[in-house]
């Protein structure tokens, strides 16, 4: 047996700020993906993998009542059979692991799964994605359900609103040198779940929480907005504030090896950082308008291109 593979997601901006409400933009990245699979090799990742899709089981079957039926007979016989997913998504690097199990549990084990046509409303889209963010609070503690909906659906989505949702299009240049998207690797990983019980802790600072809402969410909305109208040098204006604001009031998000790299991109305007969702480790987002030049810049750590735009 083998399932649908389903991709990572990056998130591009929302970062914390879907927690509170605010824009965000998700796209798909097919550089890593994962499926469910009972063909076994009898290695200790697929244990581990195992283990806990058991564990993520028993977590569904606590909250069934609250989202949809599962298949439990195939359930149980697929976890008989050593269930695991098999998937090369890096753990704890901000790309969606847990998104894509999620994913791929609903789709193959929910007996009542809504079916889409190529015109995915805002009703569907709120319904699946409440539906994933109770499935994905297993793994951590709360979820936007973004990461599985991206996973699932394999379209950039727009988050306008904690009610409003659609499918987008970004610009995608393939002949271009100019304007990258990449990611650099920290070197580690980290769980989402200590950075998010952090972020509210700093949430009950009102000093933090007025720079919050007041900065770091217009500045996010904005570079949604400039980005998706193509309106590029008003986007890197705003993508600029975003990158200062988050090494000033998220220091502690960003690893230390990296932050005189951070205030460099900022300082030459050569590139710019943000966090690649909770941040903490895993990777880093960038955004370059000379992609080779960064290249020279990043020296020994390692980038990898995501889209041209």
């Amino acid at each position: 047996m083998q399932s649908s593979q389903f991709f990572s997601k990056i998130l591009l901006f929302g970062e914390y700020g879907i927690i509170k409400s605010s824009k965000g933009l998700s796209i798909p990245y097919d550089s890593y993906s994962g499926f469910l699979s009972i063909l076994d090799q009898g290695t200790n990742e697929n244990k581990v993998s195992h283990n806990n899709l058991s564990a993520f089981s028993e977590y569904l079957k606590k909250i069934n009542n609250e989202i949809l039926d599962f298949d439990w007979e195939k359930l149980e016989n697929d976890l008989a059979n050593r269930l695991f997913f098999d998937s090369n998504i890096p753990k704890g690097y901000g790309v969606g692991s847990s998104g894509a199990i999620v994913a791929a549990f609903y789709d193959r084990y929910i007996l009542s799964k809504k079916k889409f046509d190529k015109t995915l409303n805002n009703e569907n889209l709120i319904y699946l994605k409440n539906i994933f963010s109770k499935m994905e609070s297993f793994f951590h503690g709360k979820s936007s359900g973004l990461d599985p909906l991206n996973s699932y659906l394999n379209l950039p989505i727009l988050i306008k609103s904690a009610d409003q949702i659609e499918t987008t299009k970004i610009p995608i240049k393939k002949s271009s040198d100019e304007n990258v998207i990449f990611l650099l690797d920290t070197g580690f990983n980290c769980e989402t779940e200590p950075m998010v019980s952090l972020f509210m802790d700093k949430m009950q600072n009102k000093e933090f929480s007025k720079i919050f809402n007041n900065e770091f969410i217009v500045s996010s909305n904005k570079c949604i907005e400039y980005f998706l109208k193509g309106e590029i040098d008003l986007f890197f204006i705003n993508l600029k504030k975003l990158s200062s604001i988050t090494i000033k009031y998220f220091k502690p998000m960003i690893p230390e090896k990296f932050h005189e790299l951070w205030y460099e991109g900022i300082k030459t305007n050569d590139f710019y950082f943000k966090l690649c969702g909770s941040g903490g480790g895993g990777y880093i987002l960038g955004f370059s308008k000379d992609p080779n030049k960064t290249k020279r810049l990043m020296k020994n750590n390692l980038i990898e291109i995501v889209s041209q735009f």
